[in-house]
C-alpha cells in the first residue's frame, strides 16, 4: 500500500467561530484507491476535503497529503490535485470550453502547441470535443460536469477529489459519471475520493466507504461491509441502497440469501433461488 492522504482527529475554527471538530477513526487513502466520503448535511465532509486541498489549516490534529501539510505547500500538493466542486458553475471561469479546460496549463506557462494537444486529448477522453468552441453558460448540467471535470484533469493529477458529482445529474448523465471516474481510476491509475448523497450510486465507485456524522467519522470499510451496519447508516441519517433494503428483508423472512451489493450480485441471488427452490 503507498500512502497519499492521511487526516487524523483535525480541529478548525472558522471566522464566525464556528468549530468543526473530525476525530474518531483515521482517514486514509493509497494510492489506486476509490474512496467515497458519505455522510448527513454538517457533518463535516467540506471541512474534511477543504483540508486535504490545503484550502484551511487545521488547529489541531494531522493532515497529510503526498507526505507534506497542503495547506503548508499548497501549490506543490495542488499541482498533483484535481477537483471538482458540488457548483461547477462557480468553477467554470472560461469564456469558452476549450479555454476554461486550457486555463491551469496556460497558467503553468505551457506552450501553445502542448496547451492544445492536452486540452484535445482531455475532451477526448470524456467525449466532449464537440462542444470545445462552446460558451460554457448554455450547456447542461450534465456537460458542464465533464467541462470542470476535464479542466481538473489538465495537468494528469494524482488524485481526483469530486464534490458531489451527481447532484442534479439525469440517470442518463450520472450513468456517464460512474463509467468516467472508474475509467480514469482504472486506466489511468487515478485515485479517486467523492462525496454523495446518492447512496445507490457508491457501490458502483466505492472500494472503500468513510461515514461521517456529527464531526465523527463513525465507520469505514468496504461496500459489503458499511451496508450491513443498519444502525450507523439509519443514525447517520443515511438509508441503505435499494437492493440491501430488499433483500435484508427477504432474509428476515426466512430465505437463506447473500446480501448483494449490485444488480449482477442481485440476479445471482435470485437465479440461485430459483434453480434451487430455497427458503
Amino acid at each position: 500500500m503507498n500512502e497519499i492522504v492521511k487526516v487524523r482527529c483535525l480541529k478548525h475554527v472558522y471566522p464566525d467561530k464556528t468549530e468543526v471538530s473530525i476525530c474518531g477513526l483515521d482517514f486514509i487513502v493509497n494510492r489506486g484507491d476509490r474512496i467515497v466520503i458519505l455522510g448527513p448535511n454538517g457533518a463535516g465532509k467540506t471541512t474534511l476535503l477543504s483540508h486535504i486541498l490545503g484550502l484551511l489549516k487545521p488547529m489541531e490534529g494531522q493532515v497529510s497529503v503526498f507526505d507534506v501539510s497542503p495547506s503548508k505547500e499548497f501549490k506543490q500538493v495542488r499541482k498533483k490535485i484535481g477537483v471538482v466542486f458540488q457548483n461547477v458553475d462557480e468553477q467554470i471561469i472560461g469564456p469558452t470550453v476549450f479555454d476554461d479546460i486550457a486555463f491551469s496549463l496556460r497558467n503553468e506557462g505551457q506552450k501553445t502547441e502542448v496547451v492544445k494537444a492536452r486540452v484535445e486529448e482531455v475532451a477526448e477522453i470524456l467525449d466532449i470535443s464537440h462542444l470545445l468552441n462552446k460558451i460554457p453558460h448554455y450547456l447542461s448540467g450534465g456537460q458542464k460536469k465533464k467541462v470542470a471535470l476535464a479542466g481538473a484533469m489538465a495537468m494528469s493529477p494524482q488524485l481526483l477529489i469530486m464534490d458531489e458529482p451527481f447532484d442534479g445529474l439525469d440517470p442518463k448523465s450520472k450513468r456517464e459519471m460512474i463509467e468516467i471516474i472508474n475509467s480514469l481510476n482504472r486506466n489511468m491509475g487515478v485515485t479517486t475520493i467523492v462525496t454523495t448523497h446518492d447512496i445507490n450510486i457508491v457501490p458502483h465507485i466505492a472500494d472503500y466507504i468513510y461515514i461521517l456524522n456529527k464531526g465523527n467519522i463513525v465507520s469505514s470499510g468496504r461496500p459489503e461491509e458499511i451496508f450491513k451496519k443498519l444502525d450507523i447508516l439509519t443514525e447517520a441519517n443515511l438509508e441503505p441502497p435499494i437492493l440491501i433494503q430488499l433483500f435484508t428483508r427477504l432474509k428476515e423472512k426466512g430465505l437463506q440469501v447473500d446480501i448483494p451489493i449490485s444488480i449482477e450480485q442481485a440476479e445471482e441471488e435470485i437465479n440461485r433461488l430459483v434453480s434451487t427452490g430455497s427458503k
